[in-house]
C-alpha cells in the first residue's frame, strides 16, 4: 500500500511538471493574473487536502486502495463474487469508477449545498494545471467517502483502483492545463479522453456552458448523457473563466477556503 502511494505521488509530480512546462511553452490563453500568488493559493489548498485525507485515514484507515484490499480479503463486492478474468474486472472497474466520478461531478452542480463546496474549484479566474488540484477539503473528503463505498460494493482489485487513481489524477492535470493542442490532435484525443479545450468550456462563466462537459477522464459519458458542448460560444481566447460575481479574491487562500460559507 505504501508502494502504491509513492507510485501515485511520483506519477502525479512528474505529470504536473510536464504539463506546467508544456503550457508555458504552448499556452492556449493569456493569463489574467501572474502565477505567483494564485499558484501559492492553489498549491496550498492541495497541501491542506493531503492533510485532510491523512486525517480521514486516522479515523478510517481504509481509504480507496485499502478498501480494495479489505474487500478482497473478505470476498466482499461484486467482482470478488463473480470471479471474472482479471483484465475484464480491471476494465469494468475503471469504467464504472469513472462514470461514478462523472455523476458525482454533475450532482455537485445540481445540489446547492454541494455546489457551495464545488464553486471553490470554479472560482479560479485562470485555467491551468493548478486548477486541477483546487478543490475544497470538505469536497475532497466527501469524494473519497464515495469512492470507498463504491469500492466495497464493486470489489475491484487493488491494481484496478491504483490504475484508476493514476488515470484520474493524470487526466485531470492534462485537461485543466492551459495547453494549446493542434485542433486535429484535439479532435482525435477527445473521442476518448477529455482535452483541455473540452474541459475549459466547463469553466465558463455562462451557466449553460459550465453545466456541461463534466468528465474528468473519459469523454464518452458527456456524449452519452447529452451534456457535451464542443466549443465555448465566445471562443477559447475571449471566453471568461470563473464565476460572474467574483474579482481577484480567489487568489487568496483564506477567502477561497471560506467561500462555501459565504452568501453568494
Amino acid at each position: 500500500m505504501e508502494y502504491s502511494s509513492l507510485l501515485r505521488l511520483a506519477v502525479f509530480a512528474g505529470l504536473f511538471v510536464l504539463f506546467a512546462l508544456a503550457e508555458t511553452l504552448a499556452p492556449r490563453r493569456s493569463r489574467s493574473y501572474p502565477r505567483g500568488r494564485r499558484w501559492l493559493t492553489n498549491l496550498s489548498i492541495t497541501v491542506i487536502n493531503t492533510l485532510t485525507l491523512r486525517a480521514l485515514a486516522l479515523g478510517m484507515p481504509l481509504l480507496a486502495i485499502g478498501a480494495a484490499m479489505d474487500a478482497q480479503s473478505h470476498g466482499w463486492g461484486l467482482f470478488n463474487i463473480l470471479g471474472w478474468p482479471a483484465w475484464l474486472e480491471i476494465c469494468l472497474s475503471i469504467l464504472i469508477l469513472d462514470f461514478a466520478i462523472w455523476a458525482q461531478h454533475l450532482i455537485t452542480h445540481k445540489l446547492p449545498i454541494l455546489w457551495r463546496l464545488h464553486r471553490v474549484h470554479h472560482a479560479d479566474r485562470d485555467f491551468d494545471v493548478t486548477t486541477a488540484v483546487r478543490f475544497h477539503p470538505v469536497e475532497i473528503a466527501l469524494s473519497m467517502l464515495l469512492k470507498i463505498g463504491l469500492v466495497y460494493l464493486l470489489g475491484p482489485s487493488v491494481l484496478a483502483v491504483v490504475l484508476f487513481e493514476i488515470l484520474l489524477n493524470g487526466t485531470a492535470l492534462f485537461n485543466h492545463s492551459n495547453l494549446r493542442l493542434p485542433l486535429s490532435v484535439d479532435a482525435v484525443i477527445r473521442k476518448i479522453l477529455v482535452t483541455p479545450d473540452m474541459h475549459r468550456v466547463h469553466h465558463s462563466v455562462h451557466r449553460t456552458e459550465h453545466d456541461s462537459n463534466y468528465g474528468f477522464a473519459l469523454s464518452i459519458w458527456d456524449r452519452m448523457m447529452g451534456t457535451y458542448i464542443a466549443q465555448p460560444s465566445e471562443g477559447h481566447e475571449d471566453m471568461k473563466i470563473g464565476l460572474h460575481w467574483q474579482d481577484d479574491r480567489p487568489n487568496r487562500l483564506g477567502w477561497s477556503l471560506a467561500l462555501p460559507f459565504r452568501r453568494k
